[in-house]
């Protein structure tokens, strides 16, 4: 072997401003302090793991010693004082790791170490790593130090949590925050460091590892010293994705083409082929999640900045995402999240993600009626039982001179047992009581062009139905026509036996055109009106062809309130009423809890 290997991330770890990746900003802002000579005496370095907090500590030591610095302010690498701070025996940088030495006595030494001046160079840095580690009790041994330091002395301080550091110190520091190293800046290192490592690297490739690295440098370069080990030399996409586990992103793209056509099948097949790659389902749900939220930011240019994808595929994400409307987005987005928030509590998985794809699928082509409304009760017909009418003309209201039409020999069946209304199958109960047929509606008045609204739609209208062009219904009815509805939806769930009951005896009140009072005689009524009102306006909305339906439950003034006493109240009532009693208990030495 020529030499013992080095990993990337130590070797190719920066030792100048220029060669820091993703913060160019931040390093020229202490490049600046540099050249004018406005130097802190205490620094704090936050951000995220691996985006270079401690490397830029070192650099800024390197700098700040530099014999001979360059025109263009970085360290010149040659002279004495640099020499030693890169082999990491330099007296004028001291390190202290916080996550292992944070007592008081380890600030000890830093507070004595500070006090002996610099033999080579300006200054000696003290960088403190990990500072948010330091117990309380260490934290207030360095105050003093930290806020009165010698002239030649500065700190550095690195974090990855900031807000666990004390005020007291935050306000003794200058304050630099780190943000995370983008995907295409850290493609272009990887492709960098590859080039110089004589490897064959695929940007797609560099950009799973990117993508997988979370916007930390260092976790980016030690997973390409993986891959290219595995791959031996040859970094391809294939060999990335199936090294790191990375679902490939052809999948979710020809996923979102099967939602776009409405293709089910094909995305239940998809989801077995990831599945059979033995990838979790929770994966793939927030995965699939990820990839629907950059299609959002991708269609409308506004927000395109906010994709963190490398260029070919955030190119990708912008046609494809012409396809979809930007209002599929925002639904399907729900629905995952909801899958997400279910999939811990459900006991069958796999249905809970399948169904969340039939719903996708559905999102741009609803299921027609009555499988539109899947909360509802349906309540199919037996195929050996002939279609019954459901859109049939009213008849004819019977004149003077003609006789009224003799009666049909089969019984009407009720509102409740098989009605179609508004292109919806509502319950189905065993038969009821024969009642007298709902008064016939008056036919509709004729419209002119451009004034009228649509028809009541029927189960064979489901074009306008799918297009959600239309309109709210408000069909005229009477009181007599809402007390049928009413009576034939309490018949509906016998279960609410206070409801049904209440329904029964209750004469509704007309107090506007489509809006109803009942009294009812107790609160116990009052509460199971309220409590299934929502499931009772449906049916009598549907069941009278009007959306405006509403009706309220009001208690009834002259029924008197029942008051329930306690056994302490009820005692006092019964000695109010008979003294005898009182005097008894008196008597007896009774005490009344």
């Amino acid at each position: 072997m020529s030499g013992q290997y080095i990993v990337s991330a130590r070797k190719y770890r920066p030792a100048t401003f220029s060669t820091v990746v993703g913060q160019k900003n931040l390093t020229d802002t202490l490049k600046g302090a540099i050249g004018s000579g406005r130097l802190a005496h205490a620094y704090l370095f936050c951000g995220p793991r691996g985006v270079g907090k401690t490397s830029c500590a070192r650099i800024f030591a390197r700098t700040i010693n530099c014999l001979s610095p360059t025109p263009d302010g970085e360290a010149c690498g040659e002279c004495e004082s640099c020499r030693s701070i890169d082999r990491g025996n330099s007296f004028n940088l001291m390190e202290l790791d916080a996550a292992s030495n944070n007592g008081v006595d380890d600030i000890r030494v830093i507070n004595e170490q500070v006090n002996i001046p610099p033999q080579v160079g300006k200054y000696r840095v003290f960088i403190i790593d990990e500072v948010h580690m330091l117990t309380p009790a260490a934290f207030n041994a360095f105050l003093k130090t930290l806020e009165e330091p010698p002239s030649y002395a500065i700190f550095i301080l690195a974090t990855t949590e900031k807000h666990k550091v004390i005020p007291t110190i935050l306000s003794r520091c200058q304050i630099y925050d780190f943000k995370r190293i983008t995907i295409n800046d850290m493609v272009d290192h990887l492709a960098f460091v590859a080039e110089k490592e004589g490897i064959s690297a695929d940007r797609k490739a560099l950009g799973v590892i990117a993508r997988k690295a979370d916007g930390a440098m260092r976790d980016a370069l030690s997973i390409f010293d993986q891959v290219a080990t595995s791959s031996h030399g040859q970094l391809t996409y294939e060999a990335a994705i199936s090294n790191l586990n990375v679902l490939d992103y052809d999948y979710f793209f020809r996923l979102i083409d099967t939602f776009a056509k409405s293709d089910a099948g094909e995305a239940l097949l998809l989801y077995k082929e990831i599945r059979d790659r033995g990838f979790d389902s929770l994966f793939f749900v927030n995965s699939l999640a990820q990839h629907v939220r950059d299609l959002m930011v991708s269609a409308d240019p506004r927000t395109v900045s906010l994709l963190e994808s490398p260029d070919d595929v955030a190119q990708r994400l912008v046609e494809q995402a012409r396809s979809l409307p930007l209002q599929w987005y925002y639904a399907a987005m729900k629905l995952l999240n909801d899958c997400d928030r279910d999939y811990r509590t459900a006991s069958n998985k796999q249905l809970l993600v399948e169904l969340t794809l039939i719903r996708l699928c559905q999102l741009l082509k609803p299921a027609t009626p009555p499988f539109d409304a899947p909360d509802r009760p349906v309540a199919l017909r037996n195929p050996s039982e002939p279609p019954r009418a459901t859109n049939q003309s009213p008849a004819p209201a019977p004149s003077a001179q003609s006789p009224a039409p003799a009666p049909s020999p089969a019984p009407t069946p009720s509102v409740a047992q098989a009605e179609v209304v508004a292109g919806q199958i509502l319950h189905t109960q065993p038969p009821a009581p024969p009642v007298a047929p709902v008064a016939p509606r008056p036919a509709p008045r004729p419209q002119t062009a451009g004034q009228g609204r649509p028809h009541s739609f029927s189960m064979r209208d489901t074009s306008t139905v799918a297009a959600g062009s239309l309109e709210r219904r408000r069909e005229p009815f009477t009181d007599q026509d809402f007390k049928r509805a009413l009576e034939a939806f309490a018949r509906s769930v016998p279960e609410h036996v206070i409801l049904a009951n209440t329904i029964r005896v209750v004469e509704p009140k007309r107090i506007g055109e489509s809006e109803y009072e009942a009294m009812v005689d107790n609160p116990a009524q009052r509460q199971a009106f309220e409590s299934a009102m929502p499931q009772m306006l449906r049916f009598l909305r549907d069941a009278l062809r009007n959306d405006f339906v509403t009706v309220k439950a009001v208690l009834n003034p002259e029924k008197e309130v029942v008051k329930y006493l306690s056994p302490k109240e009820f005692v006092a009532k019964a000695i109010e009423a008979n003294p005898a009693l009182g005097r008894f208990l008196k008597e007896m030495d009774v005490e009344l809890a």
